[in-house]
């Protein structure tokens, strides 16, 4: 195994220890309702999760993100704002959430929040006094709301779709009860969208970001980072038939990824900076290409950017050494680390969706209609081993809640049982996100398998759950759990997030590099290959006689 990379070819990212603690982190991300449920109603709350902060402690992540717990109609589980200044009742009160906070820092564990600006729900205050305005009113302003085309206005302005299928444009009935201007939901109806050309809307989320660094949490995951601006004229625009919602894979949408989003992320960038301690801005920014998305942690930006095009990159060795490359050049070209993710709560499990056998695009779900369904031995297999490749870069990485226990995409959840709005606002053509979104095994023979103590589970858990409880794998040397606890303490003591790449020639279908002294193996053939050279101090499976088999990677230390 030989170096292909000269020395000027190395890819590498400046760290210091104890400062900007984000470029080399481990975040977990909890999905509140799904985590842990301490008062039996069947909805995760914050107490739960304050009583299992030390099991993060221990599997040993280095802050957690938090998706929504404001207060809401739940209509997008949370990412539909009424208050961004609360806690919603349905999770628990300030106090918990300061508790919560309070037990993290604890254990060592930094709290991000999510944090939702493109839109509020139409519960929100400013809403509600917007329907009972005049248009061209101060209170409009603050959203996009604009007359319909046709001789009657009884047209969209335009033919934009929402994300959730259907149109993006829902009318509004006057005071005088005659139907009046549209406004945009580049979502469900229940989300209209702020209009950010307006210093209001700025002033207010300014306000926001700083009543939430004030009781001290590390930073902000913000939601659609790429939606806040949309392009003047609000133009039609046709996206590709098989483009995933988000628009990852689309180019020149007159709703993402416009530029005069990067001043809002400035602006934000300045308070943060005001806050003792790094605090940190990761955006949830989906865009066509990489080096699109590295312009969203320049220097004066946001800290983080979710690298999306390495979370859908196929499971092929080329393809796989492609994104890796091209993310360590494009991000160090602006001073700043990539941000790897493999899964999280908008997208198929990746123990499932590395093995579909079929096209699958982002936000579509898979149910029990869907063509191609994954092979559950070859998806688990292949998890572990993409995990492996993951947390051996140079970098931060995402780890999305019940990933550590192997779980997959849940499929026969009952069509009455569903609840993701793109269920419904695709009349079930879209089984969206609700696969991903089950609440997590705690103890096999507990009730709801230990996420709380009634049996009660806002989505139902599958019986194979039993065989993916905590306790279970924290028995078992060989289990899911084990093998992410040995890549997180070895990850932590060799500082691999502050490494540096150094790429190795293996053959066509493997991936292979050194980071410091560790060296790095990914088979993603058909066939074994010979194991690197050296200890081997992880692996997502067994080798066999100084082979690594198929979807299988394996950490290795040289002197």
């Amino acid at each position: 195994m030989t170096s292909t990379a000269p020395a000027d070819a190395l890819f590498a990212l400046p760290t210091a220890p104890g400062a900007q603690w984000w470029r080399s982190a481990v975040i977990y991300q909890i999905y509140p309702r799904s985590f842990a449920d301490a008062n039996g109603d069947g909805i995760g709350d914050l107490p739960g999760i304050t009583q299992h902060l030390p099991d993060l402690a221990d599997l040993g992540v280095d802050a957690v993100w938090l998706s929504p717990f404001m207060t809401s109609p739940q209509k997008d589980a949370g990412y539909d704002v009424a208050d961004y200044c609360t806690v919603d009742p349905l999770f628990g009160t300030l106090a918990d959430f300061d508790d919560m906070l309070a037990t993290a820092h604890a254990c060592g564990i930094r709290l991000i929040v999510d944090l939702v600006p493109n839109h509020s729900s139409d519960q929100h205050v400013w809403f509600q006094a917007a329907l009972a305005a005049a248009p061209d009113s101060r209170e409009r302003a603050r959203y996009l709301f604009r007359d319909g085309r046709g001789a009657h206005g009884e047209l969209p302005p335009n033919n934009w779709e929402s994300v959730f299928g259907g149109g993006a444009w829902t009318r509004v009935q006057e005071a005088d009860g005659t139907p009046g201007q549209w406004y945009l939901h580049l979502f469900d109806p229940s989300q209209p969208d702020f209009d950010w050309t307006n210093e209001e809307v700025r002033a207010e989320f300014r306000r926001i970001l700083r009543f939430w660094l004030d009781r001290g949490v590390d930073g902000f995951r913000v939601d659609v980072a790429h939606g806040l601006i949309k392009k003047a004229g609000l133009p039609d625009y046709h996206p590709p038939a098989d483009g995933g919602s988000m628009g990852g894979d689309a180019v020149d949408v007159p709703y993402w990824g416009q530029p005069g989003v990067h001043d809002v992320y400035r602006d934000w960038h300045d308070v943060v900076a005001e806050y003792p301690g790094d605090r940190a801005l990761c955006a949830e920014a989906w865009l066509p290409t990489i080096e699109q998305t590295a312009l969203w942690v320049r220097p004066d930006e946001m800290h983080q950017a979710f690298n999306f095009e390495y979370l859908e990159t196929g499971w092929d060795a080329a393809d796989l050494r492609a994104v890796i490359a091209e993310s360590l050049r494009a991000y160090a070209a602006v001073g700043a680390p990539s941000t790897w993710v493999l899964s999280n709560h908008d997208v198929v499990r990746h123990a499932s969706r590395l093995a579909l056998t079929a096209e699958n695009p982002q936000g579509t779900g898979i149910g029990p209609n869907s063509p191609g369904k994954p092979i559950p031995e070859v998806g688990l297999r292949r998890a572990r081993a993409a995990t492996a490749l993951m947390l051996a870069l140079p970098g931060s990485a995402y780890l999305y809640q019940g990933e550590e226990l192997g779980l997959p995409e849940v499929i026969d959840i009952p069509d009455d049982a569903r609840q993701d709005p793109t269920w419904f606002r695709t009349h079930g053509e879209r089984y969206g996100r609700d696969g991903c979104r089950v609440p997590i095994p705690w103890v096999a023979d507990a009730p709801a398998y230990g996420f709380n103590d009634t049996g009660a589970a806002w989505l139902p858990q599958p019986v194979q759950w039993a065989d993916l409880a905590r306790d279970v794998e924290a028995a078992d040397a060989a289990s899911t759990l084990s093998m992410y606890t040995t890549l997180l303490r070895e990850r932590r003591e060799r500082r691999l997030g502050g490494g540096s790449l150094e790429w190795l020639d293996s053959g066509p279908d493997v991936v292979a590099f050194r980071n410091g002294n560790l060296t790095v193996l990914a088979n993603i053939g058909d066939q074994p290959v010979a194991a690197p050279p050296g200890r081997v101090i992880a692996s997502s499976g067994a080798l066999a006689g100084g082979l690594v088999p198929v979807d299988t990677t394996v950490w290795a230390e040289t002197d």
